[in-house]
């Protein structure tokens, strides 16, 4: 039997948490928290060329495509992988000589996790207070973060390096296979626009309850698949991390994941070119094109962060990363920030030009969540799923 990858004895263990993992993921959250809207609302305020492209770049490609807003979601989710070694790795640290118990438990964790996130994802959807089972969406962010995780977990925990990137690359080249051999009903094999691909179908025909977009949804069942592999790459990243090499300094590493993820944009444009990168079906492409701007972005804050230890800065973005699933669902229903930034900040806001007035008011909000994360991170209290 192959043993896990967290006991490969070419390596020694770094050990230290990783600041700029925990940067990198509130960094993520924080567009889809407050952010975008104060970009939006810079642009209208402005008019101003840069302001007016970063508001573009906040809104998801209508099918084919990529836009700044396409990468949030995937870089999430390869962050997770990323942090897999680290966790599961300390975990057997502290175990002694029975591994197969701590497995055990890990898989426990990984399922309630699981089952967990898919809960508050539908949850998110408002299942609480749709009526009626036709009108419930299962899918969601979170169950697909959920379920992508749990399956690159598994893998990482039963295989080796060598296993894992074998699994990386069918799963990718698989995927390409299924949407452009297999003949969807009425619309033969190879067609990838929304009602007309493989994914789509699959939804229609055995997602319950509601899709979200009528003909296709964009967490649907086939496309999570392949957010199995943009796990698998976090987790590649962060095996590179968490291990030392005789010859690869932390300053090194940096540079290599640099590289690495432009060789990955590149791999992932010239997929494109028969398999477009698209958001919505999850292709290999933007598996690969996805991935390279994560990469380069856990190069640029590792870096910064831990390599050369400029930390102070990306504190505010610590207490999201730390925080990122509570302030998610906080702001997704769960708390109205707008309102309490109107009561807090109302008055003040009134006093400036209207065309201002969404700007100040999500800076309000995002003072005030940022305030609660804070208090937060400074007693230690982490809402861990």
């Amino acid at each position: 039997m192959k043993k896990p990858a967290i006991e490969d004895k070419s390596t020694s263990h770094t050990g230290s948490r990783l600041q700029s993992l925990d940067a990198l993921r509130g960094f993520d959250m924080f567009w889809i928290i407050s952010a975008e809207v104060i970009i939006h609302g810079l642009s209208q305020a402005t008019n101003l060329p840069a302001f007016n492209w970063m508001s573009a770049e906040l809104h998801h490609s209508p099918w084919n495509g990529f836009t700044f807003y396409d990468m949030i979601f995937p870089l999430f989710i390869f962050i997770a992988g990323v942090s897999m070694p680290f966790s599961f790795g300390k975990q057997f640290e502290k175990s002694g000589v029975n591994k197969l118990l701590v497995k055990r438990s890990i898989y426990r964790s990984l399922i309630k996790r699981t089952i967990i996130l898919i809960l508050l994802g539908m949850v998110i959807n408002g299942a609480l207070s749709l009526p009626g089972y036709e009108n419930t969406r299962f899918a969601s962010v979170l169950g697909r973060i959920g379920l992508s995780c749990f399956f690159a977990a598994v893998i990482f925990l039963n295989t080796n390096l060598r296993g894992q990137l074998i699994v990386f690359v069918v799963l990718l080249f698989g995927y390409w296979a299924a949407l452009t051999l297999i003949p969807v009903p009425g619309f033969g094999a190879g067609v990838l626009t929304p009602d007309g691909n493989l994914p789509a179908y699959i939804d229609r025909m055995f997602l319950p309850g509601q899709v979200l977009r009528k003909v296709y949804d964009p967490e649907g069942i086939l496309s999570t698949i392949p957010a199995i592999a943009t796990a698998l790459l976090g987790v590649f990243g962060g095996r590179f991390l968490r291990y030392s090499f005789e010859r690869i300094n932390k300053l090194r590493k940096g540079l290599i994941l640099f590289v690495t993820g432009i060789v990955f944009l590149l791999l992932g444009l010239l997929w494109d070119q028969v398999f477009p990168i698209n958001k919505n079906m999850w292709t290999s492409s933007f598996v690969l094109y996805s991935g390279g701007w994560s990469v380069l972005l856990l190069s640029m804050f590792y870096l910064v962060i831990d390599v050369w230890g400029m930390r102070k800065w990306s504190m505010p973005l610590v207490w999201i990363g730390m925080n990122s699933i509570l302030i998610y669902m906080a702001s997704h229903g769960v708390v109205n920030f707008e309102s309490s930034s109107h009561f807090l900040f109302g008055g003040l806001i009134r006093l400036t030009p209207e065309i201002w007035h969404l700007v100040w008011l999500w800076t309000g909000v995002a003072l005030i969540q940022l305030t609660l994360l804070y208090f937060l991170y400074t007693r230690k209290l982490f809402w861990k799923i």
